[in-house]
């Protein structure tokens, strides 16, 4: 599996070019329904694409934060509406083939399980980036997330700086329609209709 190694266009927008580094698989192809019947079992989490397993490391602790700032900085401002927010623990099916844990995932409207257990119709979903898995969440991991119909938006959040990209779907394809660099800026989902703070996002993680 390649991550993106030069700068590729959405819509005319570039997605940087990064580091090109992926989680590494540890086991042979397999099918999906041998996939899922072994995640339900497993106590690690292991995210599936084309075939192969990959293993889900530990956040770091600026990680971490970071995820729990996004769910209540988002998920406070989506109550009273027909939304919910969803923890890492969330798998995602993001295609047959693939499926995955984002950092955070938003839901709106009726949720579709497969099986009660793996959203299907995700709104928006964010990835926390870091130094190690950021080619991956970039490039493959990215690819597959814009094939997903129901998904509207898709956030970066960088941990080890400030900078905040929101990608958005538009009659255009998916368009980068946010960069942010400032805590004093404001994040944006229109999908959903709030907006958030970007200081909130990073309360007491750049410290880390």
């Amino acid at each position: 599996m390649s991550a993106l190694r030069n700068a590729e266009l959405v819509a005319g927008q570039p997605i940087y070019a990064v580091r090109a580094t992926s989680p590494v698989p540890v086991d042979d192809f397999i099918l999906p329904e041998e996939y899922l019947r072994r995640e339900r079992e497993s106590v690690a989490k292991h995210e599936y694409l084309s075939g192969r397993i990959y293993a889900m490391a530990g956040g770091s602790p600026s990680h971490n934060v970071i995820g729990s700032n996004i769910i209540i900085a988002v998920g406070g401002r989506l109550r009273g509406k027909p939304c919910r927010t969803f923890t890492s623990d969330q798998r995602v099916r993001v295609t047959a083939t693939a499926y995955c844990y984002p950092d955070v995932t938003v839901g709106c409207g009726e949720p579709r399980f497969d099986q009660d257990d793996t959203l299907q119709n995700p709104s928006v979903i964010f990835e926390v980036l870091s130094p190690t898995t950021e080619g991956y969440d970039r490039g493959e991991k990215f690819a597959r997330y814009r094939l997903l119909e129901p998904l509207q938006e898709i956030v970066f959040v960088a941990q080890d700086r400030v900078r905040v990209e929101r990608y958005a779907r538009t009659e255009a394809g998916w368009t980068l329609k946010d960069d942010l660099s400032e805590l004093t800026e404001t994040l944006r989902l229109d999908s959903v209709g709030i907006s958030v703070p970007v200081s909130e996002l990073y309360e007491d993680a750049l410290d880390l």
